[in-house]
């Protein structure tokens, strides 16, 4: 594995020539690039397909409701459709070929830093059996017949996920391709060290209930990425526990589960990557301020049910002219959301993360759909301090994971 900085040109024309290999396997834009409009699309997959008409790059843009496909002939069409995406503004690609994988990441000073490593078998080989054909079945980060999916009941004896639970499995696809891209990133950039197998990745999962995504993480991981891990999963409830430890020992992986709450969670060491997936209201900011307690390199959470700072609004005066953002229920409920996310992000850049909230998929539980994404960097961003405080102090509010930090 090697990972290089570029300027920002010259990074691009490293991905353009990996995105027109006649070898791409499959490659996925997303993200903003700093100071940029937001691309067209939230995501974009790009692969090779054989047609009656010949091969063409097909390209798949992903807005917030549907996939839109468009296919480019090999040449001119091509060429102009990747330069198009490259000139859109994406943060990060994430480029599979049958040799290489390269992975780019654009930094808040425009620079790209490229990291490379060769392709895993799984990841293609270089023979002719790819399947390129046009109506084959979507390309998934964990297909449908992986033994995972039968393990926690997603999918039936037959390797096919049941049609009541396909909201889930597309939930797992679209965790995975956001936890891919972060692992990537943060390997690339320094933050996150290199496991082996004598000292594999140390995950713990804050709240993982019955574990889907807690699974996914290892099993992708593991399986696709070939990262040694070691998975830890705290939760309330027995029953969880209970459940995912003979879930574990179906699959075979190396596992702790426990009982227990966020804040009082007692690890032999400190994790790498810290998840919160779904971890209700409160429960997002214990487990944030346990990862920012451990200075882990790598945070993902999806915050759910913001109720705290919603009735806090309820109860303090509104601040003029803000009034119509909390004066009708279903917007102050929204705007409730968006305060409460704004102001974690805020924290995290405070204490030495570098921070953003992304759009995550609608979970088959609740309609929030943001992702709180945290790389630590070590350096702390004074002017978020200075922007929280003056947010909190214009909505007189108290959010419990300020509250969390300072208590220490």
């Amino acid at each position: 594995m090697s990972s290089t900085t570029y300027p920002l040109t010259e990074g691009l024309a490293v991905i353009r020539e990996h995105l027109l290999d006649p070898g791409l396997v499959r490659a996925v834009a997303s993200g903003r690039q700093r100071g940029r409009e937001a691309p067209r699309w939230r995501r974009v997959e790009l692969r090779w397909v054989d047609l009656k008409a010949g091969t063409h790059l097909q390209s798949v843009g992903y807005d917030a409701t549907q996939a839109h496909t468009a296919n480019h002939a090999v040449g001119d069409a091509a060429g102009a459709c990747v330069d198009e995406l490259l000139g859109a503004g994406f943060g990060n690609w994430h480029v599979t070929t049958d040799l290489a994988v390269v992975q780019l990441r654009i930094t808040k000073k425009g620079q790209a830093v490229v990291h490379t490593a060769a392709a895993a078998p799984a990841d293609g080989a270089p023979d002719q059996s790819r399947d390129r054909s046009h109506d084959r079945s979507k390309q998934r980060l964990l297909p449908e017949d992986d033994p995972l999916f039968t393990a926690l009941g997603l999918a039936g004896k037959d390797g096919r996920v049941k049609p009541s639970r396909q909201a889930k499995y597309r939930q797992i696809e679209e965790f995975v391709g956001l936890l891919d891209a972060a692992i990537g990133d943060a390997l690339a950039g320094g933050q996150l060290r290199t496991p082996t197998a004598e000292d594999p990745l140390r995950i713990v999962d804050l709240g993982c209930g019955n574990g889907y995504l807690t699974f996914a993480a290892q099993r992708y991981l593991t399986e696709r990425r070939g990262l040694p891990v070691r998975l830890t999963g705290v939760d309330v409830k027995d029953q969880s526990r209970r459940h995912n430890q003979a879930v574990a020992a179906e699959l075979g992986v190396d596992a702790d589960f426990v009982v227990g709450s966020i804040e009082g969670a007692d690890l032999a060491q400190p994790p790498d990557v810290v998840l919160a997936l779904h971890a209700c209201d409160t429960a997002t900011d214990e487990a944030l301020a346990r990862a920012i307690g451990w200075q882990a390199p790598l945070v993902l959470a999806a915050p759910c049910c913001h109720h705290d700072i919603a009735a806090q609004l309820r109860q303090q005066p509104t601040p003029a002219p803000y009034a119509a953002l909390v004066r009708d229920g279903i917007l102050r409920e929204r705007f409730a959301d968006t305060l409460t996310d704004g102001l974690r992000a805020l924290l995290l850049r405070s204490h030495g993360y570098r921070a953003d909230v992304v759009e995550f998929v609608d979970s088959a539980h609740t309609p929030r759909n943001t992702l709180l994404r945290a790389v630590r960097t070590g350096s702390a961003d004074d002017t978020a301090r200075t922007e929280y405080d003056d947010l909190v102090a214009t909505w007189s509010l108290t959010p419990r994971l300020g509250d969390l930090l300072e208590r220490g």
